[in-house]
């Protein structure tokens, strides 16, 4: 008797091995990988965490990536933004915290809204994103500039080439900046 059930758990084991593996495709690589940025200046320490949609081929703002809709600012799980300190977000009060990232394209320019909720995935199952608004606590609108080359993959970084920092996002032939200032404490 315990060998038969052995010998089942084992074509059990063999056939669920067999399903992830050619069904799920469980070791073939994502096709929006998991990445970060981070910058540490001084005693500020910023992160995002997010998930790269590449471009294949595809025409993305306007499409894939709807116009006036709320975008959840890349793939899969919700981006995430981490700060130790309290920020100015082009010239807005962003306190220290973590927030999830949520976006609205448009044709000119981009909202960009910084959500204290943390979000466990970006869509729900009719693909709709997973934002609620009641939980905004910062948006802020800034203009896309045109790129001359394509960027392959949605990328997030931190610029601070020439000494003022910017949170940029670019795709497809788009790009976005916001500057990002450490908010110094009143002193009386």
């Amino acid at each position: 008797m315990l060998k038969r059930l052995l010998i089942v758990l084992s074509i059990l084991a063999l056939g669920l091995l067999l399903y992830s593996v050619f069904v799920e495709n469980i070791f073939s690589p994502r096709l929006s990988p998991k990445d970060s940025a981070k910058i540490s200046l001084n005693d500020l320490n910023l992160k995002v965490e997010y998930n790269r949609p590449s471009k294949r081929e595809r025409e993305i703002f306007g499409a894939l990536v709807p116009y006036d809709k709320v975008w959840r600012t890349g793939a899969n799980e919700a981006t995430t933004f981490e700060t130790n300190k309290d920020l100015l977000i082009n010239g807005l009060l962003l306190k220290k915290g973590k927030y999830t990232i949520w976006s609205v394209p448009m044709e000119s320019t981009w909202k960009v809204m910084f959500n204290s909720r943390q979000y466990e995935w970006g869509v729900n199952e009719k693909m709709e994103p997973m934002w609620d608004p009641n939980y905004d606590v910062l948006e802020v609108e800034v203009p896309i500039q045109k790129l001359d080359s394509t960027v392959e993959q949605f990328t997030i970084a931190f610029d601070n080439k020439l000494g003022t920092l910017k949170l940029t996002m670019a795709w497809d032939n788009t790009l976005i900046e916001m500057p990002i200032k450490v908010e110094e404490a009143n002193e009386s």
